[in-house]
C-alpha cells in the first residue's frame, strides 16, 4: 500500500512536463504493481548531505535524476544569492558516468535561469580541475556530477565553494536548508540550454583551463633536472579506469618531462559501464589487475591508477622483474610527506612555518616524519574538505596579520593527496606527477620507493593500518549501526585484543575520557578534542595504537580503522629487526581486529 506522500509525489511526477522518459518509467512501475519500489523511490527525498547528493540513477524523488539535480541546483542558487555575491558565477564539470553530461547541462540551465553565469566544461574533466577552475574564474561555487568510485548504477552531485574546496560549515548547512525548501517542480527555474548559450549565460570551457592548470602545477616540480636525466627513461603505466583522469594525467606527466608513459588500452576510454572492473576503485587490488599486466609486459617501473573522477590515486612499484608491490594510501602519503620535506629542505623551498594536514584515521607515521623535519602536522576529521579547510583558515589568518602556517601537503588514508594549493581537493593529476618525480629521484640514488619506505620505518618504527566495514542496509540496518555506536560510547571496551584501552575520544561530545582497567593500563589525562562534532569514537591503546569507529556518511555501513605501531628499539639497526617488528605487528593486528569486530557485532544485536 502506497503512502499518501508517495501517491502525491507520483501524481506530481506524472503530471509534470519535466522528463518524458522518467514519466514513462514511473508509469511502467505503476502498471506492474511495483508498490514497494515506488514507495522507496517517492516516499522520501534523496538527502542532500554536507557534500551534495549521491544515489542510484532512476526516476523518483529518492533517486539521482534530472529532477533531484535541478532541485539541488535551485537550492544552491538560492543560497548563493542569499550571500549577496555580486555578479555570481559557477563552474560545472562532469565525469564519465551515465547521465553525467545530461545532469551537468541541467545544472547549468538552472543556474542560468537564476541569473548565475555558468562556465561549463565542454567535455568530462576530473574533480581537481573543477576545483582549480572555480578559483581561476573567481566563481562563487562549483559543481561536478560524479559518484567518485561507486558502482556504475550510482551518480552524484558534489559542490564546492568559492575557494574551490568542498563546502564546510556554515555554507554546507545553509545550502542544505535551501535545498529542503524546494518541495515541487514549480519552485525550480530553468532556462533552455541553447537560449542560455546565445545569451552568454552559459560559456563552454576546456583547453584554455587545461593549459592554465598545467602552467600552475609545473612549479611544484622540485627536481626537473633529475627528470631530464634519470626520469626521462622511467617507465610508467597509467590507467584512468574508464574515467576522467585520462584527460589530464598523461598531459601533465609529459609536461613534467616523463616520456615513457603507457596507457592501459582497455581502460583508456571513458565508459560509465566500467566494463573491465567490478569496482572502479584503485583501492581495490582487482581494479589494478590490467594495469599490472601491462606493466609486466613493459617492465615498467611505476604503475598509477586514478578513480573515475580523477581525485584518488593508486600506486604500485616494481620490486623485481615481473613483480610489483601495491602501496596503501597511508604508505604513499608517508612517502610523499618525507619526499616533500626532505627535498624542499634540500633545494631551499621548505617554509619555516610549513604545514602538513592529515586525518584522524590516517597513519600516525606522518607525525613522526613531520617532527623529523621540523614540520607541523595537524589532524582533522575524515574527508578531504577538512584538510582544505585548514588551507583556507591559514590564508584568512595571514590576511588578518595573525600567526599562520604554509600548507605544503595534505593526505588521507583513502588514496587522497594534495601537494601545494593549486587545487583545493585531492588531486590525482598532481599526485601522479610528484610520485613519478619521487620515483625518478629514488632511481637516481639506486633505490626504489619500497626501499625508501623501509628506510623511513627503520628510522621511525613500523606502522600498520587496516580497515574493516560492517554493512547493515535498510532501516533496520541503520538501527543496528546506531546501537553499536551507542553501546561503544556508553560502555567502551576496557581491553581490545588483550591490550588495555587507556583513553577514549568522543568527537561528538568533543571530549577525551581516561580509562584504567587495573591490569597494566595507565590512564591518560582527559581533555577537549579540538575538532568539529562528528559521530566518531577513538580508542587509544596502551602501546600507542588506536582503534576508531564511525558510521559512513554515504553508505549503509559502520567503518572501523585499526592504526598500530611497533617502535621499541627505534631506530632499528638491522633489516632483521625491522622484519621481526613487522611480523609481530601483523600478528597483533589480526588479534585486535578480530576481537573488536566480534564485540561490535555482538553489541548491535
Amino acid at each position: 500500500m502506497l503512502s499518501k506522500t508517495a501517491l502525491k509525489r507520483i501524481r506530481q511526477w506524472l503530471e509534470s512536463d519535466f522528463d518524458l522518459a522518467s514519466r514513462r518509467e514511473v508509469q511502467r512501475l505503476l502498471d506492474a504493481g511495483e508498490e514497494a519500489e515506488l514507495e522507496d523511490r517517492f516516499a522520501f527525498d534523496l538527502e542532500f548531505g554536507t557534500g551534495g547528493l549521491r544515489g542510484v540513477m532512476a526516476a523518483g524523488t529518492n533517486r539521482m535524476n534530472t529532477y533531484t539535480v535541478a532541485r539541488a541546483t535551485q537550492g544552491l542558487a538560492d543560497y548563493i544569492h542569499g550571500q549577496r555575491v555580486r555578479r555570481p558565477s559557477a563552474v560545472v564539470a562532469y565525469d564519465s558516468r551515465h547521465h553525467s553530461r545530461e545532469f551537468a547541462r541541467t545544472t547549468a540551465e538552472v543556474f542560468a535561469a537564476n541569473g548565475i553565469r555558468v562556465f561549463l566544461f565542454r567535455q568530462l574533466r576530473p574533480t581537481p580541475l573543477l576545483s582549480f577552475a572555480v578559483r581561476h574564474f573567481g566563481a562563487a561555487a562549483g559543481v561536478i556530477i560524479t559518484s567518485s568510485h561507486n558502482p556504475k548504477q550510482y551518480n552524484g552531485y558534489k559542490c564546492c565553494w568559492s575557494d574551490g574546496a568542498q563546502v564546510v560549515p556554515p555554507h554546507d548547512i545553509g545550502i542544505i536548508r535551501q535545498v529542503r525548501r524546494i518541495a515541487s517542480l514549480r519552485q525550480i527555474r530553468r532556462m533552455d540550454f541553447a537560449r542560455a548559450l546565445r545569451l552568454g549565460r552559459i560559456k563552454l570551457i576546456g583547453a584554455e583551463v587545461d593549459r592554465a592548470y598545467l602552467r600552475a602545477i609545473r612549479p611544484l616540480s622540485l627536481h626537473p633536472e633529475i627528470i631530464r636525466s634519470a626520469g626521462r627513461d622511467l617507465k610508467i603505466v597509467y590507467t584512468p579506469l574508464h574515467g576522467t583522469g585520462g584527460t589530464m594525467v598523461p598531459k601533465a606527466l609529459r609536461d613534467w618531462g616523463f616520456r615513457r608513459v603507457t596507457l592501459v588500452p582497455s581502460q583508456a576510454r571513458p565508459d560509465g559501464d566500467f566494463p573491465t572492473v567490478e569496482s572502479p576503485n584503485p583501492e581495490d587490488p582487482a581494479a589494478m589487475a590490467e594495469a599490472l599486466a601491462v606493466a609486466r609486459r613493459a617492465d615498467a617501473d611505476l604503475v598509477l591508477a586514478s578513480d573515475p573522477d580523477g581525485d584518488r590515486l593508486g600506486v604500485a612499484v616494481r620490486i623485481a622483474r615481473g613483480r610489483y608491490r601495491m602501496l596503501t594510501g597511508n604508505q604513499v602519503g608517508v612517502l610523499l610527506a618525507d619526499y616533500l620535506c626532505r627535498e624542499m629542505k634540500a633545494v631551499g623551498t621548505l617554509p619555516d612555518n610549513a604545514l602538513i594536514v592529515t586525518t584522524i584515521v590516517s597513519t600516525d607515521l606522518i607525525e613522526r616524519v613531520g617532527a623529523h623535519y621540523g614540520v607541523a602536522v595537524e589532524e582533522v576529521l575524515t574527508g578531504f574538505k577538512w584538510i582544505c579547510e585548514r588551507i583556507r583558515a591559514n590564508e584568512e589568518r595571514r590576511a588578518r596579520g595573525k600567526p599562520w602556517r604554509s600548507f605544503i601537503f595534505g593526505t588521507e588514508e583513502s588514496y587522497g593527496y594534495l601537494v601545494g594549493t593549486v587545487a583545493r581537493d585531492k588531486d590525482s593529476v598532481i599526485a601522479s606527477c610528484v610520485c613519478a618525480e619521487m620515483a625518478a629521484v629514488a632511481r637516481s640514488c639506486g633505490k626504489t620507493l619500497v626501499q625508501e619506505l623501509d628506510e623511513i620505518e627503520m628510522r621511525h618504527g613500523v606502522f600498520l593500518e587496516e580497515g574493516q566495514s560492517i554493512f547493515h542496509p535498510g532501516v533496520e540496518g541503520a538501527a543496528v549501526i546506531k546501537r553499536i555506536m551507542d553501546s561503544l560510547r556508553k560502555n567502551p571496551p576496557r581491553r581490545i585484543g588483550g591490550l588495555p584501552v587507556v583513553r577514549v575520544g568522543d568527537v561528538l561530545r568533543g571530549l577525551w575520557r581516561p580509562l584504567s582497567d587495573g591490569r597494566g593500563g595507565s590512564p591518560r589525562r582527559s581533555g577537549r578534542i579540538a575538532l568539529p562534532k562528528s559521530d566518531v569514537l577513538i580508542f587509544e591503546l596502551a602501546d600507542g595504537g588506536k582503534v576508531i569507529a564511525r558510521p559512513s556518511g554515504t553508505e549503509p555501513k559502520i567503518k572501523f580503522y585499526f592504526n598500530l605501531c611497533e617502535c621499541a628499539g627505534v631506530p632499528f639497526t638491522s633489516r632483521a629487526q625491522l622484519e621481526k617488528a613487522r611480523r609481530a605487528l601483523a600478528e597483533k593486528m589480526q588479534r585486535i581486529k578480530a576481537d573488536f569486530v566480534r564485540e561490535a557485532e555482538a553489541r548491535g544485536k
